[in-house]
């Protein structure tokens, strides 16, 4: 079954496309955009790092992150492999204003556990814009190499959506998680209306 297949009941439910500039923008700045996307990379690997050491009881959520992490990491290696190939400097990372803007709307108080369906959801979100955007890349960016390389992580980050998506149903009634989900939906439309299209940025 392939990944379209395995996962099109359940993304990309994504209320607002990426403008088709951004591609034209993103493939004149590789230099920059490569250095962004190891640094989501990172902060992936790391968002997955301290769900698992706040919840280091749930012993599903650890079994499924776990090896999201190793994935995450490998993809940042690999990423850094690509910046170092074609000559460029990995410099010092930038403020992420699209995860910025989303962590805001994240809801305060609460129990712990749901706090921790605001995260998981947080979470899935990025990672399917990330994979919208790593489509967008794969189907647009004229280096052969590269286009195979990111059609691999739209594969990946597919996977990576559903686990999120699967984990905060499997802790929280899944209607809720529905209801709460269309929500998040909508404030990442508002925010990618409002961000303006940089050159540098992966989101």
């Amino acid at each position: 079954m392939s990944w379209e297949e395995s996962t099109k009941n359940k993304m990309l439910n994504l209320q607002l496309p990426t403008d088709p500039r951004w591609v034209d923008i993103a493939s004149m700045n590789l230099e920059d955009i490569l250095v962004d996307h190891a640094y989501c990379e990172q902060k992936a690997a790391s968002s997955c790092i301290s769900l698992i050491v706040r919840y280091p009881n749930l012993d599903k959520l650890v079994d499924v992150l776990t090896p999201v992490v190793a994935e995450e990491w490998a993809h940042f290696e690999r990423v850094i492999e690509q910046i170092r190939k074609r000559g460029f400097q990995f410099e010092k990372p930038r403020k992420d204003m699209y995860v910025v803007k989303l962590s805001e709307f994240i809801k305060k108080g609460g129990s712990k556990m749901t706090q921790l369906m605001e995260h998981l959801l947080m979470n899935a979100l990025i990672e399917a814009r990330s994979c919208e955007r790593f489509k967008l890349l794969w189907k647009n960016i004229a280096d052969a190499e590269l286009q195979q390389f990111y059609y691999e992580l739209m594969v990946s980050e597919a996977g990576h959506y559903v686990n999120f998506i699967d984990l905060a149903k499997h802790y929280h009634d899944p209607a809720e998680v529905d209801k709460r989900w269309k929500e998040w939906l909508a404030h990442e439309a508002k925010v990618i209306k409002e961000l303006e299209i940089r050159p540098d940025r992966m989101h």
